[in-house]
Order: C-alpha cells, then structure tokens, then sequence
C-alpha cells in the first residue's frame, strides 16, 4: 500500500466541479472550453461524446463560472484565469439555469415525466428570492410559486406548464436580474433511450420537442445553450427551427481535447501519483479513442486505475467504463448479427478495422431497424472508434482499447452459451457422439457451432491460454448433459487435468487435455506428448476407476475453414479427449495470412478421434 498523504484526493465518482475545487481533489484542467465557447458563440451548442467522458463535470464547470454570485476562487490557477479580460466581462455574470437530465427514467411515461417534474421543480427551488424579488409583479411571483407547490413530498408542476417551465424561469431570472439566462442540459437525450427502452418513445419524444422548443427556440430570455449527450437525434426536429445551433460531435476537431483525458493530461496525473510506469497498460487500456485529430482517455477509467494502484502498487486494469452501466447495446448488435456481421465481428476483435457509413444523426428508433444502424450507434456512444479520415460518410471503425475488446469477447461467449442451451438437438448428437462412436455426426455438429461462433477469439491470447475459446466451447456443450459430471482443471492422479467428464455410462469417461503447438509439423509430435502427458500423470485412473478396460481406435479429422473431413488409427486405452489449440503465425507471400490449427483427440471405450482444424483467413 501506498501512503496518500502528501497526495491530492483522486475525484473517483465526482462530477461536480465545486467539490472538487473547494476540497483539493486532483483536476484535469479543461476550462478552456469557456474560451473557445465564447469565442465560437453558438445561441444552442450541443456536444456529443460517450458516456464517461467528462460531459457532467464540464457542464458544472460552466455553471459554477458563468453563474452570479460564484466563488471566483475556485478558478484561480487554472486556464481560464490567464485570461483576466474573459473573466471580467462573463465570469459570475448571468443567472444560470442547470439539468442533469441522465435521473429522468421510469417504466411508464407517468414516471418519467414525473422523473423530469422532480428535476425541474429542484432546479427552480435554487431561487427562492424570486419571490421577493421587488423587480417581479404579483402574477410573475405566482407563477414562480407554481414550480415549488410540493404534495406528499414531490414538487407538483401542473402538466399543462411543464412544457413552457424552463422558459418562464429563464423570464423571470431575467426580470429579477435584467440579464438573459443561460441553460445548461447535460445528458439530453436519456430521457429518449430509456423511453425506447421502455416503450414509451413517441410520447418522450412530444414532450422534449416542446421543452425545449419554448426554451431554445423561442426564448428571448435566452443568452446562449449548451447540452450534451451521446446521440444527436436531431432527425426528431426536437431541435427544428433554431438559429445559430451548432452540433460539436466527436468526429469533429473542434473542442476535439475538451472532453476527455489526453496523452499529455495522463502523463501529468500519472506523474503527480507516482505511477509513471503503468503508462503503457493505461494506454494498452483505455487510449484509443479519436475526437476529432486527438488521441483520447476515458477519464473514468484513468482515475479509478490510478485509485486502485495507489492502494494496491500491483493492481492489473479493470473494465471500469464498461462495469459502470449495462452493455445491452452491444448483446443487442450480437444477436441480431447474421453471418456477414459475424464476420465483421471477428475481424474487429483481430485488431482490424471495418468500413461503415455512419449516420450521426440516427434516432432510437430506428436502431433496431437493421444491424447496419448499430454500427453509428456503437460509433457514437464510445464502443467503436474511427481510424484515419472518413471519405464520403464511411468510416474506418475499430475496437478503440482492450477494456472495449474485453466487453465484445464477454458478449459473444454469453451469446454462444445461449446457442448452446437453446440447441439441445445438436448439443444432444455431439454428446451421443463422444459415447456411441458417431463420429459423422461429432464431425457436422461441432462444424456448425465452430462456423456460428467467433473462431478467432484464440487467436489474442497469449501463446499459455490459447485454448480457453474451445475450452469454453467443450464445456457449454459437455454440460448441456445433465446426468453427466463435468469437471474443469481438475486434480487427477499427479496432475490437473483441464476436463474430466463422468457420464452416466459406467463403462464410459472423458478425459481432455489442452494445449497448443508451434507449427503443424509439430502436431503429431505434440500429441503424442500429450497422450503420454496424461499416462505420465496418471489422469485415467479418476475417470477409469471401476469402468471397463478396452481398446480404443483414433479418428483424425482436419477443418479446413471450418469444414472436417476424417479418418482412423489405432489409439490409448480408456477414454480420452486430447485437444490441440490454435497456433498464430504470419507468413509473408504477398499478403499476410493467419493459420490456426486446432485439434479434438476424442475416444470412449472403442473409439478415439481427433479433429484438426486448419482455419485460412486472410488479413
């Protein structure tokens, strides 16, 4: 453990700019965002970035500067302040009205508007001077009183004046203070996804288009806007009729550093903690994203890597951003996936990129219309990431960092598990296989599951863990079996074996070994290692005890592309399964090719087989 007192607190879970400020927490200076807004002057000015990429913090940034009456301290040292003129004339100069809009959900739409009544009920809570306010006549006073009436506890906005809520607010701050408000909406478009989600989409959609259509679009009241989310969704004219509305989106390099951490930014806060040397797996991590011309991190996950390191000097990196909310998305995107897609997948989790046009301004609803779709939505919310320029609307897209990968390679093992547990005649034929000697039917069925999943997932391991992928294929379907005991590493005589299977059949059991080879030359030779592996080590006698000895015979198969084709020799007592998994090298002969060779030794009581698959894939 690392001793943290001469250390500034890390901002784990802080959004909130004036905490941070007020109790010394580290902060990553992003306060030029106030320059260059001010500079660039939209009236409404919607930024679009993934989740967990600053956009709360930075809102109340804006907030806590733009607002009468803040605390101008909590900006000294900082960007900003070096520019006294800028300060001078905007900081702490405007009534500020500020919603976080990523609370407003529920299962209904009567929760969700209520959800969204709450929000904004709170908000107008913050002025209650207002209805002292000599500048404000008797109605204006009463109107004020209209967001803050509670019932039961809940603040109670008649529905009929929640439409035109934050436009009368931004009125009568302006009346009190004689200068236009400034609204600030972070996370706009939650209440959208969670309405399609929920089923409630047209009428979420209906009530935000006349929120913000009064707010924005016809607000005298207003000086300037700014919102934030992860999609567009302007095709909704929620936005329809604006003046000067400007959409600052990631591909654009324009406010390109503003969210987000940098190279330099990482390099700083590692420095500062003393942990300069988990650079590379901060980058290996959580880099890769492009915004505009800049390489960015999630600062979400930097700062909770750093928090781990400084209590555990040996900590390893941890899937943060993709542990801090659901990946449905992602679960949706596979099981829609058709084989075309399927591919694409694969040469995604192989380091390659995949060409897609892009829609940015897709709304939820029409993301389930087709899997194409679903690759801007991954684009835009932060699971894919765009390489090189894009030419003509179509985007080079691949995976941005391993955390990403790391949710990609979860989703396809869980979706393969689901094929497994919901193709019981299949799994049925390959079980049967195993112990009546059907090898045709090991040979097809196992070819169909290999040509359905995501085959190359082996192939980025280290060379020591290759075999988990058809590890993890074996055991789904050697437990479909109910009535059969399955076993993963084992202990079995003076070693572990990797599977050991007791059907009900006492005259029957299964033993697999898994490893993996250098070239294919050497798979014989491997083999025979392992066969004698397993005699060495005495693994048989588990799974053998008190059943009958017999000879058994050796069925060899190879796949080519997924395709098997098999013959026999004479093989080992007892039953055993010896596995050979795939081996990664690159041959130069014009291109580059990638060869895998996996391979099954599978017997019981009168049989032994082995399967070689010998996958070409071209890069």
């Amino acid at each position: 453990m690392i001793c943290t007192e001469n250390f500034k607190k890390l901002p784990v879970g802080f959004d909130d700019f004036k905490k941070i400020r007020e109790n010394h927490f580290y902060y990553v200076d992003k306060t030029q965002l106030i320059e260059h807004l001010l500079q660039k002057w939209g009236e409404v000015n919607l930024f679009t970035r993934p989740r967990r990429f600053g956009k709360t913090l930075n809102m109340s940034m804006l907030k806590n500067f733009f607002e009468i009456g803040t605390d101008e301290t909590l900006f000294e040292g900082l960007y900003i302040s070096e520019n006294q003129k800028l300060c001078e004339e905007y900081m702490g100069k405007y009534p500020v009205i500020f919603l976080s809009m990523k609370d407003v959900d529920g299962l209904t739409y009567d929760e969700a508007e209520n959800a969204l009544i709450q929000l904004i009920g709170s908000e107008a809570a913050r002025f209650p001077f207002l209805l002292n306010s000599d500048k404000l006549s008797e109605t204006e006073k009463e109107q004020y009183r209209g967001f803050t009436i509670i019932q039961n506890g809940k603040y109670c906005i008649d529905k009929g004046f929640l439409i035109s809520s934050l436009k009368v607010l931004a009125q009568l701050l302006y009346k009190h203070y004689d200068q236009k408000a400034i609204i600030l909406i972070d996370e706009y478009d939650v209440p959208l996804d969670k309405a399609f989600q929920h089923g409630y989409y047209k009428e979420m959609v209906s009530l935000i288009r006349g929120l913000f259509g009064q707010a924005l679009k016809t607000n005298s009241f207003l000086q300037f806007a700014v919102l934030t989310g992860c999609l567009r969704v302007s095709k909704e004219s929620i936005f329809t009729g604006l003046n000067n509305f400007k959409v600052y989106s990631a591909d654009d390099v324009q406010y390109d550093e503003e969210f987000g951490f940098t190279t330099e930014d990482v390099k700083k806060i590692l420095a500062a903690y003393n942990q300069q040397d988990h650079f590379e797996e901060m980058r290996e991590w959580y880099d890769g994203y492009h915004f505009g011309n800049a390489d960015i991190y999630c600062p979400w996950d930097v700062i909770n890597y750093i928090d781990d390191l400084m209590s555990d000097s040996k900590a390893k990196p941890k899937a943060y951003w993709i542990n801090s909310s659901g990946n449905d998305l992602v679960k949706r995107f596979i099981d829609k996936a058709d084989t075309t897609t399927r591919d694409e997948i694969e040469q995604l989790i192989t380091g390659k990129a995949v060409q897609k046009r892009i829609r940015l301004d897709l709304t939820y609803d029409e993301i389930d219309n087709s899997a194409e779709n679903v690759w801007s939505v991954l684009f835009t919310t932060g699971y894919l990431t765009r390489l090189g320029e894009s030419e003509n609307g179509m985007y080079k897209l691949v995976i941005p960092n391993k955390e990403v990968l790391e949710v990609f390679v979860l989703q396809i093992r869980e979706w393969f598990d689901r094929v497994v547990a919901n193709d019981q005649a299949s799994t049925k034929k390959i079980n049967c296989g195993f112990l009546e000697g059907k090898v045709e039917d090991i040979e097809q069925e196992l070819t169909m599951f290999l040509g359905e999943t995501i085959s190359v997932l082996d192939t980025k391991a280290r060379n020591e863990e290759k075999e988990i992928f058809y590890h993890g294929i074996l055991i789904g379907i050697l437990k479909s079996k109910s009535d059969w005991a399955v076993r993963s590493n084992r202990e079995s005589g003076d070693g572990f074996a990797d599977i050991l299977v007791k059907p009900k059949n006492p005259d029957a059991g299964i033993i697999m070994e898994l490893k993996y080879a250098n070239s294919f030359n050497n798979l014989d030779q491997a083999c025979e290692r392992a066969l004698e592996q397993i005699k060495d080590r005495r693994y048989e006698p588990d799974i053998t005890r008190g059943r009958t000895e017999r000879n058994t015979r050796i069925w060899k198969s190879h796949f080519i592309k997924k395709r098997c084709k098999s013959c026999s020799r004479k093989g080992s007592r007892g039953t055993i399964i010896y596995i050979m998994t795939p081996v990664l090298f690159l041959l130069s002969i014009g291109c580059y090719f990638v060869k895998s060779y996996p391979m099954f030794y599978v017997g019981n009581g009168d049989f032994c087989y082995c399967i070689d698959l010998d996958y070409l894939v071209s890069i």
